[in-house]
């Protein structure tokens, strides 16, 4: 069986060169090929030599190249653009290209499906099926990478936003991220990836001691504790109190700001009760809201909060001294949210 080598660091490439009588000065070409050249194929590789390429078509294989792109979108604007990708075993999963004016964003998923059922999400809809693999969720980031590179742009900023619960599938997750701040792979800034979690307090408190100045973004999308446990039945076993407090200390010893997600649902938790509520929970914190425009789960029957809510709710919270943004919706028209496009396919197979 041959050995995968996309998505490994340099340390790991060599033994396996070595290990394969393949000269250890070349893992270091190989990854210039992989990452900043993003040539896939062994045989384009021209500075490796006669021999060791084809020691690598022999004993080893790229993951990448098994990697199908089912469908592609590209929003109307022309800033945000999702595909469905399929892997080996068949499986899909689904990932975004945001073209912000600092830079371009990877949305990433980290599972296949999700098993946390928020009421207001369609990754759960077709229930979780498996784990992604480091290698996985790097290739979603190199798929975008190789378009970027053709119009001399790179991927600047990751935000593990996609289907799937990150702290769900914690060493996988973390190996990718490491692999994304690897300087001779993408060389991205921890500072510029962003993990967003339902609160699962375990890996919350895991990732306090990882020392990676990554960004943590809650899933709170409720400011009560009954209100929170209808809409995330993950509530029930992970307490708004206790997320929100097990956030505060992330916040403390990492000295990054928690982003909270706030989702606006219609009539479920959009009043300015709510939003006193909400205050109440995040005073004193090292925290900031981003207020969400739903995007309608026909399944679900929920409707997205009008504008003029959004707002009134927004200054509230900047009344009451809460940083707060409103998220800039991007790509609606090609189902960008979470498991939206991915399952439109599904039923049509």
């Amino acid at each position: 069986m041959k050995t995968d080598i996309f998505a490994r660091n340099k340390l790991a490439l060599q033994e396996l060169c070595l290990a394969h009588k393949i000269p250890k000065f070349r893992a270091s070409q190989i990854i210039d090929w992989l990452y900043a050249k993003q040539v896939v194929e062994f045989a384009e590789m021209k500075n490796l030599g006669r021999e060791t390429i084809q020691i690598l078509q022999e004993q080893f294989t790229n993951s990448f190249l098994s990697i199908r792109c089912l469908k592609e979108l590209t929003a109307s604007s022309g800033n945000t653009s999702k595909v469905v990708l399929a892997f080996a075993d068949g499986e899909t999963c689904e990932s975004v290209c945001m073209r912000h004016n600092y830079g371009n964003s990877i949305c990433v998923s980290s599972q296949i499906g999700c098993a946390v059922g928020c009421k207001f999400c369609a990754s759960g809809l077709g229930g979780f099926k498996r784990n992604l693999t480091a290698a996985e969720m790097l290739a979603q980031v190199m798929y975008f990478a190789k378009q970027l590179k053709a119009n001399g742009e790179r991927v600047s900023h990751v935000v593990i936003m996609g289907s799937g619960e990150p702290l769900l599938n914690y060493e996988n997750v973390l190996e990718f991220i490491r692999l994304l701040h690897d300087p001779e792979l993408f060389n991205i800034s921890y500072r510029n990836i962003t993990l967003s979690t339902s609160g699962i307090i375990p890996g919350i408190k895991r990732l306090q001691t990882e020392s990676l100045p990554i960004n943590l973004a809650i899933s709170l999308h409720a400011s009560e504790q009954e209100k929170r446990t209808t809409i995330m039945p993950i509530n029930a076993s992970y307490c708004l109190h206790e997320v929100v407090e097990c956030a505060g200390r992330y916040a403390q010893n990492t000295k990054r700001q928690v982003t909270y997600e706030y989702i606006m649902l219609a009539a479920v938790n959009d009043s300015l009760e709510d939003a006193a509520k909400l205050v109440s929970l995040l005073r004193g914190q090292l925290a900031c809201v981003n207020l969400i425009p739903a995007n309608n789960v026909q399944e679900y029957g929920l409707q997205k909060s009008p504008l003029t809510q959004v707002k009134a709710f927004q200054e509230y919270l900047q009344k009451n001294n809460i940083p707060v943004t409103i998220r800039k919706e991007m790509g609606a028209d090609i189902n960008a949210a979470c498991g939206q496009l991915r399952n439109k396919i599904e039923e049509l197979e």
